[in-house]
């Protein structure tokens, strides 16, 4: 007996750093009713989803980059997307940039948070793999600063429980490391959900921008057949204030499948009546951790950071 749950993909287009995040919660609000209107039960969102993708601008008085973040949950601009969601039924990942304070210390995150279809709260997630860097490389048009305006995450791949299966969350660049999906699949999950900002510029490579979308969705497929779970992958995107990123949103089945994907670069909703039971046959044959895996021999995977080469 197959366990079919309908889930909903919602892709943002630009938000410009003139844009309030009232406005673009209301954007968020409708993609909600539009995807309620299919009866999906569970929408994904994308990372930093309240604002313009503000690690591209290089500030240095705190005053200048906290409004860029929330505090609580709900913050009072997410507020008016938690009570819908509530009253329509749907759980739903957010991205957002998180501002908080714990043992004294003041602490940002790139973070995501993972809510119940009857409001509750089950999780969130603190992106461990940060692109980019700290200080500006000088770039008149470009800059990449994640690893300035937010710590690592300090939470680890958690999964958590619902009624639709178990779900772990990631961010963004952490889709490109297969390290991610597997702590996750080890923990039980059989749904990824991933919210991400990917710039159609690479600032380490001149990499052709064809290139920058088709990594992203060999990210995807490889994750989903290699850990036989669903994924759900929402984009920020198009060209905010000339800086443009990718789309490609998609929700990608267990055999490695892209089953839908946006078409566009802007608002857009996806939406598949997703079979959770897919994936068994995958965990059980091919990925059956508990018969194949092999840790003893995967050592350097934490023991190293970098590469290390025997003489």
């Amino acid at each position: 007996m197959s366990r079919k749950e309908v889930f909903a993909v919602a892709q943002l287009g630009a938000v410009h750093l003139k844009d309030s995040k009232q406005a673009t919660v209301a954007r968020l609000i409708e993609m909600l009713r539009e995807a309620h209107g299919r009866g999906a039960r569970w929408i994904t969102f994308p990372e930093l989803a309240l604002t313009t993708f503000f690690p591209r601008y290089v500030y240095d008085d705190p005053a200048d980059y906290d409004p860029f973040y929330e505090e609580g949950l709900p913050s009072p601009a997410m507020a008016p997307l938690f009570d819908e969601a509530r009253r329509l039924g749907i759980g739903f990942y957010l991205g957002y940039a998180e501002k908080v304070t714990e043992a004294g210390t003041v602490r940002r995150f790139n973070t995501s948070v993972l809510v119940a279809p009857n409001g509750d709260i089950l999780g969130k997630y603190r992106k461990i793999h940060l692109p980019g860097t700290k200080d500006p490389i000088g770039d008149p048009e470009f800059e990449h600063l994640e690893k300035r305006y937010f710590e690592v995450g300090n939470l680890g791949f958690p999964v958590f429980k619902s009624d639709a299966g178990r779900i772990g969350m990631c961010i963004c660049n952490d889709r490109r490391w297969p390290e991610t999906f597997r702590v996750m699949a080890l923990r039980g999950a059989e749904i990824f959900m991933l919210g991400y900002n990917t710039p159609t510029r690479n600032i380490h490579h001149n990499e052709p921008v064809h290139l920058r979308e088709h990594h992203h969705r060999l990210s995807l497929e490889s994750a989903a057949y290699q850990n036989g779970a669903w994924v759900m992958s929402a984009a920020k995107c198009g060209s905010e204030d000339g800086f443009a990123m990718i789309g490609g949103s998609s929700i990608v089945a267990p055999t490695g499948e892209t089953v839908t994907r946006a078409v566009s670069e802007e608002d857009e909703v996806i939406s598949f009546n997703c079979d959770l039971d897919l994936g068994a046959y995958i965990r059980r044959s091919v990925f059956n951790f508990a018969k194949h895996r092999r840790p003893e021999h995967y050592g350097p995977i934490t023991a190293q950071v970098g590469v290390e080469i025997d003489d």
